[in-house]
């Protein structure tokens, strides 16, 4: 099964919704119980008929480090562990999330364990974008799109969870609701602030300067930053082409009047050429050579729309 939609609307917690199901041992209505022994292993992170398959690697003193990709190792870990029967003699459940993360090399090992996986052994992908999954992978999945939740019903989330301003945030989040929790805080919602205001003044604008904000950064975190920057000129571009064709801003509803102010000044063909180089370059984010050196190129190409 393959389940996908939008990063943080909550696929991750419904393939293990499924998973539980799956393997618990008293099931109520296709629901699990709770209160089976392999539902508590499940609660407990322990139960050896669930494997957990993402692109994070637990060090020697068991701090998690967030990797680029999921490699071939980490497959063919997978399907060496469907291979063995299961403990509770029940199913076996395997989550790769996010898909897209493995790369080709892992993406073609899993190809065959997919096609014919053992008895009672169930694999469920989740995807944030599933184009980047490869077509024979794909193919071959029942799948699943998973759609942002209600706007009231994230809202009401939001606000137990204490946000501010929760339907501006949750706008610049696309709709998704865990996407908003996690850009809500200060700290994010400031450097968004610094990255828009650059941006609305491309004339004076400095690529360098701004980008230098990637590199300020520690190492292990300028990837990150490289793509956050990248998906706020995603929204802003996108944002401000909707507002040049008579639309309204979705993502960035808090700098309408900027993004009305600039509309006129940028021509629709090129807007959507430099759009699309995003599009490309979020593709490649996984290995930059140079994180400021690609947002430097990329906020040139911004200066010039305006030129």
């Amino acid at each position: 099964m393959l389940l996908d939609g939008p990063q943080g609307i909550g696929k991750r917690t419904l393939a293990l919704y499924f998973a539980r199901a799956l393997l618990c041992e008293a099931p109520r209505a296709g629901a699990a119980c709770g209160q089976c022994p392999s539902c508590h292993y499940i609660g407990a992170g322990a139960h050896p008929d669930l494997r957990m398959v993402e692109p994070i690697e637990i060090d020697e003193e068991g701090v998690a480090k967030r990797l680029d990709e999921i490699a071939v190792k980490a497959i063919r870990a997978l399907i060496e562990w469907t291979q063995i029967t299961s403990h509770r003699g029940m199913a076996k459940v395997a989550v790769i999330v996010p898909a897209e993360a493995m790369n080709p090399t892992a993406a073609n090992a899993l190809l065959k364990t997919l096609v014919e996986p053992p008895a009672a052994t169930y694999l469920l992908l989740v995807a944030h974008q599933a184009g980047r999954i490869p077509p024979t992978l794909r193919s071959r999945c029942r799948r699943v799109p998973i759609g942002v939740p209600d706007p009231d019903i994230a809202l009401a989330w939001l606000a137990k969870q204490d946000v501010t301003d929760a339907a501006t945030v949750l706008a610049q989040a696309g709709g998704a609701p865990l996407c908003a929790l996690e850009i809500a805080s200060q700290d994010s919602q400031q450097e968004r602030s610094a990255w828009l205001q650059a941006l609305a003044w491309p004339q004076s604008l400095s690529p360098i300067s701004l980008a230098a904000r990637i590199e300020a950064a520690p190492r292990g975190e300028r990837s990150a930053r490289l793509r956050e920057a990248i998906d706020w000129l995603l929204a802003w571009t996108a944002d401000l082409g909707r507002v040049a064709a008579g639309g309204e801003p979705l993502r960035n509803v808090d700098f309408h009047r900027v993004l009305a102010a600039l509309a006129p000044k940028v021509a629709p063909i090129p807007l959507f050429r430099y759009h699309r180089t995003l599009l490309e370059q979020r593709t490649l984010t996984a290995h930059p050579l140079q994180p400021r050196l690609v947002v430097e190129a990329l906020l040139i190409g911004y200066c010039e729309l305006f030129a």
